[in-house]
């Protein structure tokens, strides 16, 4: 679920300027709400930049790095002193997601991927957030701020760094 839920995160922060995006990179806080209306937030930033590549990295209230390099995923955590990496698949290609992305009001749109529908909400044709239910029916809400559009990333910037004493576990 988590691979899942990343990859839908990387969705949403790939829709700076819907049409002509890049690369993008910015603040975020995501709210997560579930069935018992429990509610977690996570503050953080991002990067993303075609074709496939993207870091979250999360800030509080724990400290994270979720980076995507086109048919992997590498979560590396601090705190548990481990890097996870996983396979996603090439059929995920988020910024074509956004190039289909339909216009439904002037400044909110709707994509879906893998039965799952996205509410992207803009701004001068800035994304400042994107909501949806993920496959548990939790309700996430991404708040984005401070956007940069098609500012130049080096793809070194998407490289992990994995200290030598982390377990590493590949699923």
């Amino acid at each position: 679920m988590k691979q899942k839920f990343l990859l839908l995160l990387l969705t949403t922060a790939s829709f700076a300027n819907i049409n002509n995006i890049n690369s993008l990179e910015a603040d975020f806080i995501q709210k997560i709400v579930d069935d018992k209306n429990q509610t977690i937030i996570y503050h953080g930033h991002i990067k993303a930049k075609k074709p496939q590549y993207a870091l979250w990295q999360y800030i509080k209230p724990i400290q994270k790095s979720v980076y995507i390099l086109e048919n992997q995923a590498i979560i590396v955590e601090p705190e548990l002193e481990q890097v996870i990496i996983k396979k996603i698949g090439s059929n995920f290609n988020f910024f074509e997601l956004i190039n289909n992305a339909k216009k439904i009001t002037e400044n909110k749109y709707l994509a879906r991927y893998n039965n799952t529908t996205f509410i992207i909400q803009t701004k001068n044709g800035s994304i400042i957030s994107i909501s949806y239910k993920d496959e548990l029916e939790n309700s996430v809400v991404i708040d984005f701020t401070n956007q940069l559009e098609n500012k130049k990333l080096d793809n070194k910037e998407f490289k992990p760094t994995i200290p030598d004493d982390y377990d590493v576990i590949r699923d």
